[in-house]
């Protein structure tokens, strides 16, 4: 009889290279118009792109055919921003349709969220589908994201995510079917946590490493598929099995006993924004 890591390597691809493009769909057209998007944003507002990738379903692992492309980067503008009264505005977005929405953060910004460990920054430097990355600038932002990584300020964020989802979706007979993913996957991540395995990772598969039973496995399997094959307004009935694992997890995640992380030196963030502005200080977009 198999295993449960048989199991799961089979069902959810972890050695399977074709497996791993389904989990992660980046058709190559659309990436040459994000790296197009990305190099018109870098002229019109006069900044470079460091880091650009894909965020949310697509990066998780689990879009449906209707799903769209999230693409969030975080970007260095020149020596003079950083030189006024005013602080700026530090936030570039733009929804360029239906299908496709960028945005980014400032790099200062990206490093004060850095120092409080936000989750979505974290996301974002470990996304399975980058677009632009410059090589020692992202590997010196991961370096400080493991640094600074407080695993309590995760948790909770994570924590507070799967209970508003759980609430605000899960309650009739009849639900979305992504929603019972997008209220797993945070739970997946406060598992991962509790469990004492580090930064939580942001590919949905890779979570599913807290579980052992080989039932509910299945079970996200049938809804993994149901996920990919329908569209993002699709709805079905609940899923008994899901919902009282969801139940339980909530309840146990209830007591908190993750480890906050002890004061790190500000001047490591400080001195890495200088070193980056001052490097693209001369360059033109």
């Amino acid at each position: 009889m198999e295993d449960t890591r048989c199991i799961k390597n089979k069902r959810f691809g972890l050695d399977d290279e074709m497996n791993k493009e389904e989990r992660h769909p980046l058709p190559a057209p659309m990436r040459e118009r994000v790296l197009e998007e990305l190099a018109r944003l870098e002229r019109e507002c006069d900044v470079s792109v460091l880091y650009a990738c894909e965020s949310g379903s697509r990066a998780w692992g689990f879009a449906s055919p209707d799903s769209d492309y999230d693409v969030r980067f975080v970007y260095v503008a020149r020596p003079e921003w950083y030189l006024r009264v005013d602080e700026p505005h530090d936030v570039i977005e733009r929804p360029l349709s239906d299908e496709l929405d960028v945005s980014g953060w400032e790099l200062r910004k990206a490093l004060r969220l850095l120092r409080k460990s936000n989750p979505t920054l974290l996301e974002w430097l470990d996304s399975p589908l980058v677009y632009r990355s410059e090589e020692r600038t992202t590997a010196e932002l991961r370096r400080l994201a493991e640094t600074f990584y407080c695993p309590r300020a995760t948790r909770q964020h994570y924590l507070s995510m799967a209970k508003k989802n759980f609430r605000g979706y899960l309650q009739g007979e009849e639900v979305r079917y992504k929603k019972y993913l997008y209220v797993l996957r945070p739970l997946l991540a406060v598992h991962w946590i509790d469990q004492g395995r580090g930064r939580p990772p942001m590919a949905f598969h890779a979570l599913l490493a807290t579980l052992d039973d080989p039932v509910l496995l299945a079970e996200i399997d049938e809804s993994l598929a149901l996920k990919r094959q329908a569209a993002e307004t699709a709805y079905g009935p609940r899923r008994q099995a899901l919902h009282a694992f969801i139940e339980k997890q909530l309840a146990r995640a209830g007591q908190d006993s993750a480890p906050a992380r002890p004061d790190q030196d500000v001047a490591l963030l400080d001195r890495f924004l200088r070193e980056t502005v001052l490097a693209h200080a001369g360059e033109q977009p």
